[in-house]
């Protein structure tokens, strides 16, 4: 099958829909099919042979966060030419309601589109105000993917519709067989925390002050942090920056390496989440994980029978579940064990054969390449 897939937001910054783009075109690859991805990049970003940049993206706030998308006629000239010379069987979309790549690919297109919705944002005025421009979109698209219920909710509330929901996925050989760093975790225990730790909603703070909390009664205790973000820019109790070890903006290598070089992974992410892609990385890592209780974290950790689970924004009660588990290593293994029965179900082979099946659902429905249409007008205006 040959398969086309736009990515949304600039491939040559970190983020959770990136690595799923990415995961997912090597593993359709891997599994024989031909896979083309247009993303947003700078023309000399070192990129895989397989992506096609689309140039550079402009930052904008979205979803609690900062995106970088690209957007206007320049774009859609080189959205209509890479679907000329792509003729995909499939084309699949990420994100099609942000203003990006993602949504002048589907109105440039005709034939077969498959779009995979990740946002978990339940209330939008944005959405609603746009209503009408997104119905056009909407109605272009054959088939839809959500990656986690609350997705879905999304789709429901907002957007006229559901979705057949398909998990983020992990390749969990990769974290699994991973050396953990050297001198990692230690006797006096470690904790690790991966991420844009100066955005407020993933709750870097309150991991800083609990551990601020706890630090004096633990002397070996560590913190192991890695982020593309500048540490400069946040403030930190003097325990916990004595106790740290930043690793700045890590290669998928090593971030395999990293989480498998601690005794614990806290995610007290406080909101915005539809998945937790880390969490299954941290999974298939054997890292035993505590997280908040948003639903999202709640569905992948298995209600909690797969990783802790703390009240949101609760410094108390991470703190306390942060010592509770450090003084379990039974506990911690129990998690542990428990994580790796559950992580298998999203193991990147049986995610990507899922994702073929709406392909598949997708091109039945709509028979034919996918080539360049007419109906573009949103875009050009």
């Amino acid at each position: 099958m040959r398969i086309g897939i736009v990515c949304p937001y600039s491939l040559d910054v970190p983020g959770g829909v990136q690595f799923h783009i990415r995961d997912l075109a090597e593993t359709l690859l891997g599994l024989g099919h031909e896979v083309s991805v247009l993303a947003p990049a700078d023309e000399d970003a070192e990129l895989p042979a397989y992506v096609v940049a689309a140039g550079r993206a402009v930052a904008v706030p979205y979803n609690g966060s900062v995106a970088r998308l690209a957007f206007g006629p320049i774009s859609l000239a080189r959205v209509r030419k890479w679907l000329a010379n792509g003729r995909f069987d499939v084309l699949h979309v990420h994100e099609p309601i942000t203003p990006s790549l993602s949504m002048l690919a589907v109105l440039a297109a005709d034939g077969p589109v498959v779009a995979t919705f990740h946002t978990a944002m339940t209330r939008s005025k944005m959405m609603a105000a746009a209503q009408v421009a997104l119905q056009v979109v909407l109605e272009r698209i054959t088939g839809r993917i959500v990656v986690s219920d609350l997705a879905r909710r999304v789709q429901v509330e907002h957007l006229g519709g559901g979705g057949v929901e398909i998990p983020n996925g992990v390749a969990v050989a990769k974290f699994a067989t991973a050396d953990p760093l050297p001198g990692w975790p230690g006797e006096g225990g470690a904790i690790g925390f991966l991420g844009r730790f100066t955005e407020p909603r993933k709750g870097f703070g309150l991991l800083s002050e609990a551990f601020a909390r706890i630090a004096p009664d633990r002397p070996g205790l560590r913190l192991l942090l890695a982020g593309p973000s500048d540490l400069d820019e946040i403030e930190l109790p003097g325990i916990v920056r004595e106790r740290l070890t930043f690793l700045g903006k890590v290669s998928e290598p090593d971030k395999a390496r990293m989480l498998r070089s601690v005794d614990l992974y806290v995610a007290p992410n406080t909101g915005g989440e539809s998945f937790g892609m880390i969490l299954t990385e941290a999974m298939a890592a054997g890292a035993p994980v505590i997280a908040s209780d948003l639903d999202a974290f709640r569905r992948v950790l298995d209600g909690g029978r797969a990783g802790a689970l703390f009240a949101n924004g609760d410094v108390d009660a991470l703190a306390r579940t942060i010592s509770e588990l450090l003084d379990d290593p039974e506990g911690r293994a129990d998690l542990s064990a428990r994580a790796t029965a559950v992580v298998g179900e999203f193991d990147w082979p049986v995610v990507a054969r899922r994702v073929l099946e709406v392909y598949q659902t997708a091109i039945d429905a709509s028979p034919g390449k996918v080539v360049p249409g007419a109906n573009e007008s949103l875009a050009a205006g």
